[in-house]
């Protein structure tokens, strides 16, 4: 009995056991199985928070973007999409509290009867017509009367016949300019060339409004305009010239681009323009050799004011970058960290433009090293603020470019606050780039240019009538002269 129930006790006790050693496995592979769910859990989950993260950053640059307008970037004003936005509320300009119109102590003006009278001595051609308003009262004074003005205009198809004689041998000698029987004036030629750059108006529509104006009788085409501004271009090469040669000797000039269109091929214009002068160049590349074959920057040893074009670096003996430019990406950048150092900048920008305008108004030819160490010290303290409150910025994608923004501001300290230092420096580029805005009207009006010389055929037109405006120059009169061959616009 006694054998016979050990032997049951230790059968039981080998199952048993046998039984805790398949629950073991199973427990073992359970734990096993767990524990790769749960790396594949982590996995997934790291997965998961790193497309979590990427999608936030691309959420916060697709807002970014579309938080983009002309008064944070550099973008245009015809961009502007923010429904809340005014009518011409453009840039960075701020809302003023003034009314619009003239402003309370504003000396107004207006034509009067002695600036009528002024005009009827300076310009012997202008036709003097005198009526009578009404019937004078039977008995009365015919010499008392009191005068008023109306100008007008009238256009009138003039027909000039020239007759030439033929010499002792019977030969006539007839300019080459008359070799047709039939030519258009120097009036309608100039006329033509003002309505192609100031109008911004496509061939056709300039010889159909000419046309229109003559009662038909001027018969123009398309290919007569062309005709018209191709001779003004050839003519005025050497004019163009001369200014480059002029430009030369001036300590400061400003320099932008702009994108064009020839024949479908993306290209550019780049204008070089002073107080008095304006030169456009055509260009087919932005590259530092493209710009070397422009003449008058291979030459130029003077200051260049621009906005932040690296490759201008390599030009020149200094440089002035836009400030206005950087006051946009200042505000674009307070808008995508909420950091507060680039509103610190904005205000000092605004305030050590505002200090040079008072300086200037008062006479003084430039701050003293004290004033300029100082505001050099505030700019720099605003910098290493920005550095500090970068490394807080949660939007990586922001931080980025908060980055940049404060590297810039940085490395050309010396070119953003030259304005300080040099009085003839501007604060902005804002005449090259309002320069420019002619080529982009005409860009958009167009759609670009057909061909290479009609590219350059526009640039050479738009540096003799832009020089002509700066210089308060009759305009339509000296692109007659300009026709006739005798420029008169020095």
């Amino acid at each position: 009995m006694g054998g016979n129930y050990q032997k049951s006790v230790y059968n039981q006790l080998m199952e048993v056991m046998e039984h805790l050693n398949k629950v073991e496995a199973e427990t073992k592979r359970e734990v096993g199985e767990l524990k790769a769910g749960i790396t594949e859990l982590k996995k997934e989950n790291s997965e998961l928070k790193e497309k979590n993260r990427k999608l936030t950053d691309e959420n916060e640059r697709l807002k970014s973007i579309i938080n983009n307008d002309s008064s944070n970037t550099s973008l245009p004003p015809s961009k502007d999409q923010k429904p809340t936005k005014k009518a011409n509320e453009y840039n960075s300009r701020e809302k003023s509290p003034r009314t619009a119109g003239g402003q309370k102590g504003h000396k107004g003006t207006t034509l009067t009867k002695a600036d009528i009278q002024n005009k009827l001595k300076e310009h012997p051609d202008c036709k003097h017509e005198v009526v009578d308003g009404n019937r004078p009262v039977k008995g009365s004074d015919p010499e008392v009367y009191t005068t008023r003005y109306v100008l007008d205009l009238d256009a009138v198809l003039r027909i000039k016949e020239i007759r030439f004689y033929p010499d002792e041998k019977g030969k006539y000698h007839i300019p080459v300019k008359y070799n047709s029987e039939v030519v258009y004036g120097e009036g309608v030629q100039a006329l033509a060339v003002m309505l192609y750059t100031q109008g911004v108006m496509a061939n056709d529509r300039i010889a159909e409004f000419l046309n229109m104006m003559s009662n038909g009788a001027l018969e123009l085409s398309g290919g007569s305009i062309y005709g018209f501004c191709k001779r003004s271009a050839q003519a005025a090469g050497t004019v163009v010239r001369e200014l480059e040669e002029e430009m030369l000797n001036a300590p400061v000039v400003s320099t932008d681009a702009t994108v064009v269109t020839v024949d479908g091929v993306q290209k550019y214009i780049r204008n070089i323009s002073t107080e008095k002068s304006v030169v456009y160049k055509p260009m087919r590349k932005k590259t530092k050799d493209a710009h070397k074959s422009i003449d008058f920057l291979d030459r130029y040893m003077g200051i260049l004011t621009h906005d932040h074009e690296t490759v201008m670096y390599h030009f020149g003996t200094g440089h002035a970058e836009c400030n206005v430019h950087v006051l946009r990406y200042l505000r674009k950048n307070s808008e995508d960290t909420k950091n507060g150092w680039s509103d610190k900048m904005i205000a000092l920008m605004c305030r050590m433009n505002e200090e040079r305008k008072d300086a200037e108004y008062i006479g003084r030819k430039q701050f003293t090293e004290a004033e300029l160490a100082e505001y050099e010290a505030e700019y720099l303290k605003v910098i290493e603020e920005g550095y500090e409150e970068n490394k807080t910025t949660d939007n990586r994608y922001a931080k980025r470019d908060e980055k940049t923004l404060l590297n810039r501001l940085s490395k050309y300290k010396e070119n953003h606050l030259l304005f300080l230092y040099d009085f003839r420096v501007p604060f902005h580029n804002n005449m090259s780039e309002t320069d420019l805005r002619k080529a982009k009207n005409r860009q958009k009006m167009a759609g670009g240019f057909r061909n290479e010389n009609g590219h350059a055929m526009y640039c050479t037109i738009m540096s003799i009538v832009e020089t002509l405006k700066r210089r308060k120059m009759p305009l339509l009169e000296n692109l007659r002269k300009l026709i006739m061959g005798t420029p008169a616009i020095f």
